[in-house]
């Protein structure tokens, strides 16, 4: 089945426990790179980018589950499990210190919190009696450490902040959270609009010099940009590769005046 981030109609599926929704301030948005031999997925809450408070010591706590697809990413009974785990810690920190949630990380079958704690007087020790009499049959990580300078913070920040980049990266988490092998070649669509054949026809002669495959040509009356265009090729859509497809198509749309309205591809999975 094909999927798609046309028009930003994506619903993004994220390890997502222990997230106030509540707090209007916060300004999450996730993203993925490779690391070493696999995806990693990381959400990053932005509000804290030039106001910090002053918490010094990083707490990083999380688990592993077994209910994971080849790639690393957990399935849906995996993420419930993750998601008991989060919701468990943040309940009990709550209850000890003043903290901050400040970014997840979903990596080879593993999710982990990132806080930032006013203090961790006694916290490992109540944090090891959580995980020992609720989680003792599985694999747990707790790591304390001074950061005063919220470096690792720094270290989860994304370097792109652009709308599109992000809207790109939804659609690659949703495919990872279905078992997509990213760097598998796939068919790959795209979608472009425009308002009148002419630019069509010449920019079907430049996608084409690019080895772009013509899918299909058509006519919407009840569009603004009534001419549209689907295009394809054979890619693989590591993040980097997939950012760097779009701007060029997106740069050549507007070179013409056109719309370019996304992507989309069937999922791949890892043999």
């Amino acid at each position: 089945m094909l999927k798609t981030n046309r028009l930003a109609a994506v619903v993004l599926i994220l390890f997502m426990g222990g997230i106030s929704t509540g707090n209007a301030q916060e300004d999450w948005v996730s993203y993925v790179v490779k690391k070493n031999d696999a995806f990693m997925s990381l959400t990053t809450d932005l509000q804290y980018t030039y106001a910090k408070p002053v918490y010094r010591n990083l707490l990083i706590v999380g688990t592993e589950t077994d209910k994971c697809h080849k790639n690393g990413f957990p399935t849906e009974e995996g993420l419930e499990e993750l998601y008991t785990f989060s919701d468990s810690v943040a309940y009990k920190l709550d209850g000890l210190v003043k903290n901050k949630l400040v970014g997840i990380v979903t990596y080879k079958c593993s999710g982990l919190d990132i806080f930032y704690v006013k203090d961790t007087i006694n916290l490992r020790d109540d944090l090891n009696d959580l995980l020992s009499a609720n989680f003792s049959n599985r694999s747990n990580h707790l790591y304390i450490k001074d950061d005063k300078k919220w470096e690792y913070y720094k270290n989860i920040y994304p370097q792109n902040l652009e709308d599109d980049y992000f809207m790109d990266n939804e659609f690659l988490i949703q495919l990872l959270y279905e078992g997509d092998d990213l760097s598998k070649e796939r068919n790959v669509k795209h979608w472009v609009y425009f308002n009148n054949v002419k630019k069509r026809d010449k920019f079907i002669e430049d996608v084409k010099k690019l080895d772009f495959a013509i899918d299909s040509v058509l006519y919407n009356k009840e569009r603004h940009y009534p001419y549209e265009l689907q295009i394809s090729r054979k890619d693989s859509i590591p993040p980097q590769h997939i950012t760097n497809i779009t701007k060029t198509l997106k740069l050549l749309s507007n070179s013409y005046r056109a719309e370019y309205e996304g992507w989309g591809t069937e999922t791949v999975k890892e043999e």
